[in-house]
């Protein structure tokens, strides 16, 4: 049925727009145009071929996507500077199923984002 589908936007509950929206800008470089819809304000970042949008509203764990931002290389300079911003690790820089490396983190609200690189790929730039 997805076969050929392709994701193209990724929709985020976040408890606190501004602060979420400080997140996704300062500590991953996104960057982000706040708009008004008929659910309220919402902060619309892209990110590659996937938009992502950030909604105000209750959030409980499992409400929202893990998403997974592919890397060309450069994981533990990523691992480092997230580090250095107070960004709490979940899972820090591990092999991933496909022989690549990953790490995973949490937003604010306590959502878990994933970094990905291929293997063979440069751990540091």
């Amino acid at each position: 049925m997805l076969a050929n589908a392709r994701l193209e936007t990724l929709v985020f509950f976040v408890a606190d727009l501004p602060r979420s929206a400080v997140f996704y800008r300062d500590v991953l470089g996104l960057t982000l145009t706040v708009e008004d819809s008929h659910e309220g304000s919402m902060a619309i970042a892209q990110a590659g071929s996937v938009t992502l949008v950030l909604l105000e509203r209750a959030v409980r764990m499992g409400d929202t996507p893990i998403p997974v931002f592919s890397l060309d290389g450069g994981i533990d300079d990523c691992a480092d500077a997230l580090v250095a911003k107070g960004v709490e690790i979940v899972t820090p820089v591990s092999e991933a199923p496909d022989g690549g490396l990953t790490l995973d983190f949490l937003d604010p609200d306590g959502t878990v984002l994933s970094l990905h690189q291929p293997m063979g790929a440069a751990r540091r730039r």
